[in-house]
This record gives structure tokens, C-alpha cells and sequence, in this order.
């Protein structure tokens, strides 16, 4: 059936794109998350969203990166490579490390508040509908 065919097409695109959609949402955030952990450079930051299905290139993680620099919420420095040209690495400033504090809970409360609307509470008072 060619009309079911299309139908589960643009599901399968519509899918995709409200993924890629949840994903820009959260990029930023999954940044600094990365980095609370350490410095780093572009490549094993990239490495490290694909391992976890954030998909993106370095065209798409350049901008973000000028953006939380330009907010003050990232430092960088250069660093020579032993093979190739000198490194950016990236690294939290305090400023970042509030940020990342107020994100943590905003994400905590987003992911609250899905669930129960998911599950079917009434957010006004409580109750279950």
C-alpha cells in the first residue's frame, strides 16, 4: 500500500525531526556537563556526544562553543599537539560551574515534570485524573 508507505515515511522524518529537535535543546547543557569533568578539545568532546546519540559535527559545536565563551561560561587556552597543529582546550569557569549547577536542577525539574504529566497527574493539585 503505497499511501500507508508514505504515512509511515513522514512518521519515520517527523521522528527524526523532533529528536534532532530535543537534542539542540539540550546540546549546550550536555556540553558543560562534559566539561565539568575536564578540559578538552573539539574532537573528543564530538567523540564523546556521538557515543551518546547527541549527533553533531564540528560545524554545529564551534558556534555553541563561542557562544558559552562569549557568555563567560567557558575558558579556553592553546596547547601544543604532539602530532599536528596546537589544540583549543576548553575548560569551565566558575561562572560555567554556576550555570551548570542551575541547569542541573532545571533539568531535574523538566524531567519531573514530564513524567507526571505523562503518568497522568494533574499538576495543580496533585491528584491523579
Amino acid at each position: 500500500m503505497e499511501i500507508n508507505n508514505n504515512i509511515n515515511n513522514d512518521l519515520d522524518l517527523n521522528a527524526e525531526n523532533i529528536k534532532a529537535q530535543m537534542r539542540k535543546g539540550v546540546l549546550e547543557y550536555c556540553i558543560l556537563s562534559i566539561l565539568r569533568k575536564g578540559d578538552s578539545y573539539v574532537s573528543p568532546l564530538i567523540a564523546e556526544l556521538k557515543a551518546a546519540k547527541m549527533i553533531v559535527v564540528e560545524g554545529t559545536l564551534y558556534p555553541l562553543l563561542t557562544r558559552q565563551k562569549n557568555q563567560g561560561l567557558l575558558s579556553y587556552r592553546w596547547e601544543e599537539s604532539p602530532s599536528g597543529p596546537p589544540r583549543k582546550y576548553y575548560s569551565l569557569t566558575e561562572k560555567g560551574r554556576k550555570a551548570l549547577e542551575l541547569m542541573d536542577e532545571a533539568w531535574g525539574d523538566v524531567i519531573k515534570t514530564v513524567e507526571l504529566i505523562k503518568t497522568g497527574i494533574d499538576l495543580n493539585n496533585g491528584e491523579e485524573e
